[in-house]
């Protein structure tokens, strides 16, 4: 298949499948798809080089669903017969529901393998044997340690987001997971970056794999309206209500750089009278898919969430992404705002700044090749800063976007950041429809 067919059937993938991606409204393949599912059809591992967003669960599970409908009898006990890791539950729940809508009916069963849900349950369907485990691999190298799990007749592997796995600390679990592994197998790596680390980690797991590479991580800042106010701590508050309370920022994602600040951001919402969510890595799974379902459902239109499972959110239709706290690792601030401006539309994202995060910011900045906030502005207090937008001198705003845009809601001021908080102001933009 060439970049130019337009339609899945143009892979012979089983009549299933065809029928699943018609039904789950898929219908052109994406630039990652359309370079990926061919190679692993002709049993060739992939390298692929994307980030979320890009279409990458039916780029790796097309290919091994197809592969699996064509395999006679049922997976030996303990084992299964495709593996695919992903750094966090949320993704990994996320994959099982696409390859589900994929597979059109047809009988693959899958598994969740996953903390914070029940280790007996995921044991007893082990043991019975499963054609698709979908693991993070915290839970699943102790299911290989007890015994539980044998890895040594997987045919197909998928390591996820490697990078992130490299971020979380995961890079070794992951090792002794590809060293229970059978050598005669097809795998696949995806990851929207390449350090040293991730590299080595594809150069032995990977056998002359085919390269593909697509979006890099510039082009989806490109799509989003970045805006960015320097706002003292205490009136981070009031100004996040502002901007959530308006009518044209239909479903949002904040960001908090802690969990137990991710919990005041959310309970502070609720007082100020605006429903929010609040899921991060203290959350139980259950509670966590509740969460995200109410936020995916539109019950309610305002999720705080942490950077653990930024990469896990996959919501259609975000309008807005506000940064609450700067993040700790410039890399995920790309990987925040990448939760608006998906599959072509346009996004909004606004980031709050204290003075002591213009480090931060700046760090952000070189990642992204992207003027955020005037070179002059260094963290001084802000009432030294010249007056714009009829400030009264505390909490003013600095506006900055990318490629020079500029656009950006006015700051609106507050009393107190634990004070109900007052709108003030014009809220932010609706985001322009793509074209």
């Amino acid at each position: 298949m060439t970049l130019t067919d337009t339609t899945f059937a143009a892979f012979g993938l089983a009549e299933p499948l065809v029928h699943g991606l018609q039904k789950a409204g898929f219908t052109t393949p994406t630039p990652i798809q359309a370079q990926a599912i061919g190679p692993q059809l002709e049993g060739r591992d992939i390298l692929g080089v994307a980030q979320t967003g890009t279409g990458k669960t039916a780029a790796f599970g097309l290919p091994i669903l197809h592969q699996l409908l064509a395999l006679k009898g049922r997976p030996a006990p303990r084992t299964c017969r495709a593996l695919i890791l992903a750094p966090t539950r949320e993704l990994a729940v996320q994959i099982e529901q696409s390859l589900r809508a994929f597979a059109g009916g047809a009988r693959i069963s899958t598994l969740l393998v996953l903390g914070g849900l029940s280790r007996g349950g995921q044991v007893r369907a082990l043991s019975r044997g499963v054609d698709i485990v979908i693991a993070t691999p915290g839970r699943l190298t102790d299911l290989i340690a007890d015994g539980s799990c044998v890895l040594d007749q997987t045919r197909f592997v998928v390591l996820d987001e490697a990078d992130r796995m490299l971020d979380m600390g995961f890079i070794q679990p992951v090792r002794r997971i590809v060293a229970a592994l059978h050598p005669r197998r097809q795998s696949a790596l995806f990851s929207a970056t390449m350090p040293d680390e991730v590299r080595g980690l594809a150069e032995s797991f990977l056998k002359d794999p085919v390269t593909v590479s697509v979006t890099p991580e510039s082009t989806t800042v490109e799509r989003i309206d970045q805006s960015v106010e320097l706002v003292d701590g205490p009136l981070k508050r009031a100004r996040l209500a502002t901007i959530v309370g308006d009518p044209d920022v239909s479903r949002v994602i904040v960001f908090a750089r802690t969990k137990r600040g991710a919990d005041r951001v959310a309970e502070n919402l609720a007082k100020d009278g605006i429903p929010a969510e609040a899921i991060h890595g203290n959350k139980a799974q259950n509670a966590r898919q509740r969460a995200l379902g109410a936020f995916r459902d539109g019950r309610v239109r305002v999720l705080v969430a942490t950077d653990i499972v930024a990469r896990g959110i996959d919501v259609p239709g975000v309008s807005h992404v506000v940064n609450y706290d700067l993040p700790d690792e410039p890399e995920s601030y790309v990987h925040r705002i990448g939760r608006t401006g998906r599959n072509g539309a346009e996004g909004i994202a606004i980031t709050l700044c204290a003075p002591d995060e213009v480090k931060k910011l700046r760090a952000v900045e070189k990642i992204t090749r992207t003027r955020l906030l005037p070179a002059s502005v260094e963290g001084v207090p802000e009432r030294k800063q010249p007056r714009r937008g009829g400030g009264n001198g505390h909490g003013v705003g600095h506006h900055g976007a990318g490629q020079g845009r500029g656009r950006g809601p006015k700051p609106a001021m507050a009393e107190a950041q634990d004070a109900p908080a007052r709108p003030r102001g014009r809220g932010p933009r609706r985001p322009r429809r793509a074209a």
